[in-house]
């Protein structure tokens, strides 16, 4: 399917997987903290029926959301995916009873959540798998090497597509490409938080891309800048509109995947990131994160 009147339009992560710049995140679909069943089933569903209708094309997913919930609620709407729908999950950690965040980086447990992907979506191959590393805000160091080998070994039996890293520095990333390519990386990014800008351009020069996870937040909430109210009164939009518009125009590379689980919410942000915001008002947006 294609989707070229979508804001930003497409990215070519490789040959085989195009997506929409205008992506969906999926964890909002489960239940409160990411946990357990939603309340309304039938609006999850419907806010990823609307998601292709919109044409999107990049849906962002784990099976520890739920955990299992968000998958087979992307199942139960969507399958079978339409052509050109490309579903992207993370492993690398899991949920407990309580539904604490654990990690999850054993060989077994890296091919238990690979499998589990594969069945609650109904796929028999995973389009791209993001190997994610422990920390929120920022990467904590060490070698991911051990387990990224894990997941080339899945993808050389071909259980998975393509591989990329969510949560990462630069030198976990250059060690991962030493393994295998890397086509996506997925990190915590927004016009306040922007430590990451020297590495995004980096991978933007080789053609690789960047999601940014918690784009509205994380530490930062777009209402609490006089700047960016000033932006979007000026342009008669909303505050979150202005952020991810920002986004969108900062680099060709940037992929966005907002989460919401309203249907009106996700049309107002598939609107919201098609602003196009003037030089003068970027130079001013720019500004909050320095």
């Amino acid at each position: 399917m294609a989707a070229t009147t979508l804001p930003g339009g497409t990215f070519t992560m490789a040959p085989d997987l195009a997506v929409t710049r205008v992506g969906y995140g999926c964890m909002q679909l489960a239940g409160p903290n990411v946990f357990g069943p939603p309340a309304d089933r039938a609006a999850a569903v419907a806010v990823l029926r609307e998601a292709i209708a919109l044409g999107i094309t990049h849906l962002d997913t784990s099976d520890y959301y739920g955990p299992h919930v968000t998958n087979q609620i992307i199942r139960e709407a969507l399958h079978p995916y339409p052509d050109g729908v490309h579903i992207v999950t993370k492993v690398g950690g899991r949920r407990d009873a309580e539904g604490r965040w654990l990690e999850a980086f054993a060989p077994d447990e890296l091919r238990q959540a690979v499998h589990d992907n594969l069945r609650n979506l109904g796929l028999d191959v995973l389009d791209v798998v993001n190997l994610r590393v422990a920390g929120l805000e920022r990467p904590e160091s060490g070698s991911i090497a051990a387990p990224f080998t894990a997941l080339a070994e899945m993808q050389q039996e071909g259980l998975i597509r393509h591989l990329g890293v969510s949560n990462v520095s630069a030198e976990q990333i250059a060690e991962a490409q030493s393994i295998a390519p890397v086509v996506c990386v997925q990190n915590f990014y927004n016009i306040a938080n922007r430590r990451d800008d020297d590495l995004l351009d980096s991978l933007a020069g080789r053609g690789i891309a960047y999601v940014p996870f918690l784009p509205l937040g994380g530490g930062f909430s777009p209402l609490q800048s006089t700047t960016l109210d000033s932006a979007a009164a000026r342009l008669g939009a909303t505050p979150l509109a202005v952020a991810l518009a920002w986004l969108l125009q900062r680099s060709q590379n940037i992929l966005l995947i907002s989460g919401t689980s309203s249907v009106a919410h996700l049309r107002e942000n598939v609107a919201g990131a098609g602003l196009s915001l003037p030089d003068d008002v970027v130079g001013d947006l720019n500004a909050i994160g320095s």
